[in-house]
């Protein structure tokens, strides 16, 4: 078996993973990331992508297309790829759903067919047996692989955390994984965004805990702000609304997504009503909690629009609160504080996760312990680092060979990745590129410079 990575590798964003056994492949996720021009603060972001061309050119010989997870750098290039690949495309139900209301929003057609897979469950796909292994992150239904063909197992963990109190899904296992290892794992593909972190990531039960106690507190109308995809914290902010004797309603389109996604297939079901955003501006103001898209300062994103008092259905104003259920992703740092501080010239109080002594905000990533922790259940022969920038990369190699893996690789996009029966790795093996989509021609066109 082998793995080329073509996006994602040597990047935080965009990830685009291919398998390959006797001459087949299988396609591991296909996402995007979001650029904003270097001094350019006034308009929208543009949407980036892996160029596919490297199996899109031999897609007679790709057997499908795995999503992991719900998140825009995992599953976004679907709606603009898919026509391309023109494969079966493999999710769990709520990931299935969101990519069929994204797909619709973009005025793509969803992929066909379209299976999906319950968490748990192992699918023949061409020359691979795929288990999906259910692991806690900040989306629902985020699943590990193991993926099996004759005489090799890899496990690929797409994004995962070590998470005891996870609010929606199953805690982590110990016992599951050491399971896995009984029968011996070749190689670990493995996220490494926060390998450079001490310790462990806090919990989501944690931050349901914090965000309760702190909406309790407060007076006006609040707004907490969080990742749309992260429905586990907006049950988190459902739970505060009900202890608090709130009325919720949603503001920004992604996060209506995401919620009516996670109702429909059955793995969130909040403890008050979702109300129409529109009734919020006519609700005494000691009863409105919205839960707001637009962390990092997005122009045109819901928080934005309330910083700038145009939204429709809502106005912020003296003795409101909006709470940054999240953190500054960095490149950011003077949109988030431009939002801030305009929100506080209309005399709003400003609660930031990365400043405020509680716990407001949990990353879905794992820190230097969970690895570890993962590396010695699993003992694979042969770890290779992916989803980071180099710095993340060699610092996830230390901690695998640290705990007892006898053997690393890192690369970058591009490079083909042998895993069995010798281990090894070709650089520039396959030619990688990025595309960028323009939204008013809803073309795609290659980016010249990176």
């Amino acid at each position: 078996m082998s793995f080329l990575p073509l996006g994602g590798c040597g990047e935080i964003g965009m990830n685009l993973n291919l398998f390959s056994s006797n001459n087949r492949w299988l396609m591991v996720d296909c996402g995007i990331t979001f650029e904003q021009a270097m001094g350019d603060h006034r308009g929208r972001p543009s949407i980036q992508m892996p160029d596919p061309s490297f199996i899109a050119n031999q897609r007679d010989k790709l057997d499908g297309l795995i999503i992991t997870h719900a998140h825009e750098d995992h599953f976004g290039a679907v709606p603009y790829l898919w026509q391309a690949l023109r494969c079966p495309v493999y999710a769990t139900p709520f990931a299935a759903a969101v990519l069929r209301k994204k797909s619709a929003w973009r005025g793509s057609p969803s992929p066909e067919p379209l299976i999906e897979v319950l968490p748990g469950e192992t699918h023949t796909i061409g020359e691979f047996d795929v288990t999906w292994l259910p692991i806690t992150h900040s989306t629902p239904e985020t699943c590990a692989l193991l993926l099996e063909t004759k005489g090799c197992r890899v496990l690929h963990t797409a994004d995962w955390k070590i998470d005891t109190r996870p609010v929606i899904g199953s805690p982590w296992s110990p016992d599951a994984w050491s399971s896995i290892a009984e029968r011996g794992v070749d190689a670990v593909i493995c996220d490494s965004t926060n390998a450079t972190k001490p310790g462990r990531s806090p919990t989501e039960g944690e931050v349901g805990d914090a965000l309760v106690k702190l909406v309790s507190t407060l007076k006006g109308r609040v707004v907490i702000a969080c990742f749309a995809s992260n429905v586990a914290r907006v049950q988190s902010c459902f739970r505060a609304a009900f202890v608090s004797d709130r009325r919720v309603g949603l503001l920004g389109r992604s996060l209506d997504i995401m919620v009516r996604s996670a109702k429909n297939t059955g793995v969130f079901e909040p403890k008050v009503p979702i109300i129409d955003a529109e009734h919020l501006g006519y609700l005494p103001e000691n009863e409105v909690l919205a839960v707001a898209t637009g962390t990092q300062g997005e122009v045109g994103a819901a928080l934005h629009r309330l910083m700038m008092d145009t939204h429709p259905h809502l106005s912020l104003g003296e003795g409101d609160t909006v709470i940054f259920s999240s953190k500054t992703i960095p490149g950011n740092e003077e949109n988030v504080h431009r939002l801030i501080e305009g929100l506080k010239d209309r005399g709003v109080a400003v609660v930031h996760a990365d400043e405020a002594a509680s716990t407001l905000h949990a990353s879905g990533h794992p820190c230097e312990d969970e690895l570890a922790d993962l590396y010695r259940a699993l003992k694979p022969k042969l770890s290779i680092p992916v989803h980071g920038e180099q710095h993340h990369m060699q610092a996830n190699a230390a901690i695998a060979r640290a705990n007892g893996v006898p053997l690393t690789l890192t690369g970058l996009n591009g490079d083909l990745f042998y895993l069995s029966p010798s281990p090894g790795i070709r650089r520039r093996w396959a030619t990688t590129g990025r595309l960028e989509v323009n939204e008013r021609e809803r073309k795609l066109a290659p980016v010249t410079a990176v």
